[in-house]
């Protein structure tokens, strides 16, 4: 059976937002001692993805 793929659409301010918000929340973790394996993937996975132009009706 295959994974169901989800598709996020953000503005650019969103995207930043996301993108500041895993940051502090990896300084967290990272201070608490715990992996921040899964929020270094979210990170990468955000800042490699291309703009899509989308029509809004």
């Amino acid at each position: 059976m295959r994974s169901q793929k989800y598709h996020l659409y953000l503005s650019e301010n969103e995207r930043r937002f996301l993108i500041q918000n895993l940051f502090w929340f990896q300084n967290k973790l990272r201070q608490e001692g715990w992996y921040t394996d899964a929020v270094d993937d979210l990170i990468i996975k955000l800042s490699k993805a291309k703009p899509k132009k989308i029509r809004v009706t």
